[in-house]
């Protein structure tokens, strides 16, 4: 009983999203010397590059570098700290036509990060707030949070 509320209590004050603390640190949540496996991805508003830092569970890390499109004005990607609840590897938007949506890992209501094929947007605003990477890097990422698993998986967006 008193497992089931302290993971409770965690889940209540780590699980959820922290708008405005984008310098948060995902590694804050591990203990020191962990080689707890994670997914952290940084997405920077200003150079328009998201930076996944995955550690395997023998603590090495990898680190991807890849070019995004975010919000344009008018439609801003929400800034904070976020796990991912839902992902939909073939997802059409519900909003925008039935806009494609591929590899979709969702991370605050609506918000996503997906694959697109407009490539010659990314590394500039583009988007209605979604973080739009490549297809070929989006299926990566995707899978990256599925192996993963999203509890383990951390989305960092900055300015």
């Amino acid at each position: 009983m008193w497992k089931t509320l302290t993971i409770l209590a965690a889940a209540l004050i780590f699980g959820f999203a922290t708008p405005g603390k984008a310098d948060f640190s995902p590694f804050s949540l591990l203990p020191f010397g962990s080689a707890q496996p994670a997914v952290i991805a940084k997405v920077s508003l200003a150079r328009q590059v998201m930076e996944v830092k995955v550690i395997s569970g023998s603590g090495e890390p990898r680190v991807y570098l890849w070019k995004v499109s975010t919000g344009r004005t008018g439609f801003p990607t929400p800034m904070g700290s976020y796990r991912p609840f839902w992902l939909d590897i073939n997802h059409k938007s519900n909003q925008y036509e039935d806009a494609p949506m591929p590899y979709a890992v969702f991370f605050n209501g609506g918000y996503a990060v997906h694959g697109t094929d407009a490539v010659a947007r990314l590394g500039r605003p583009a988007s209605h707030g979604c973080v739009r990477l490549s297809t070929a890097n989006a299926a990566a990422f995707y899978n990256l949070v599925r192996t993963y698993g999203k509890w383990n998986t951390r989305i960092l967006i900055t300015d």
